[in-house]
């Protein structure tokens, strides 16, 4: 379990046979989950400035891989006590998305990220969602895609201040959409609106 800030960006010193090298600060043990780009991946082997961990063939097939080099982003599962924040992040991915437009919002800026469509219903206006393992609140769901406004902060001490419109990214979407989802769903063409399961919600 994560919460979805990023503990530092760590440095990619290799990556092959599935097996990612990373130099950082931080000093996980073997066996330790640590999520990377906000893949939660099992740290097996550690150096002295290092640890390696191992991607499966399901990871891989899931993951944009392009950004797991240079920089990526960290995050050590939590402890019991830790403070929380952020939001509840499992650390497991559900679909690349694609950034498709980004624009000068005041002091931030609006990223339009495109999303296969049946992982949209998990989305809502000032939702939870999780990018390359950054917890942030959706500003709108469109028809195809949903904005996101970004800080400067954010952006300066993130992948986000390297993401160009084509980027792809990892997505995971809030958990608790996912159970409340499936939870109330009915089928595939009579499944529940949001407006319709606050409703149901309302009454307990």
């Amino acid at each position: 379990m994560f919460t979805g800030l990023i503990r530092e960006m760590a440095k990619v010193e290799s990556f092959s046979n599935n097996i990612l090298t990373l130099k950082a600060n931080y000093k996980p043990k073997i066996g330790d989950s640590v999520a990377v780009n906000g893949a939660c991946l099992t740290v097996i082997k550690i150096s002295n400035n290092s640890f390696s961990v191992e991607l499966s063939p399901e990871s891989t097939s899931l993951l944009a891989l392009e950004n797991y080099k240079n920089e990526v982003h960290i995050e050590p599962a939590m402890q019991m006590g830790d403070r929380f924040e952020g939001h509840i992040v499992q650390g497991h991915i559900d679909c690349v998305g694609t950034i498709n437009k980004i624009e000068k919002s005041g002091n931030s800026k609006d990223f339009y990220i495109e999303v296969p469509k049946k992982f949209l219903k998990y989305m809502i206006d000032k939702g939870s969602v999780a990018i390359d393992g950054v917890s942030l609140t959706i500003n709108e769901v469109l028809d195809n895609s949903f904005r996101l406004t970004i800080i400067p902060h954010t952006i300066e001490n993130t992948l986000f201040k390297t993401y160009k419109v084509g980027s792809r990214i990892n997505i995971e979407t809030d958990m608790f959409a996912r159970y409340i989802y499936n939870m109330f769903k009915k089928d595939d063409k009579n499944s529940l609106s949001w407006g319709e399961v606050d409703k149901i919600m309302s009454r307990y």
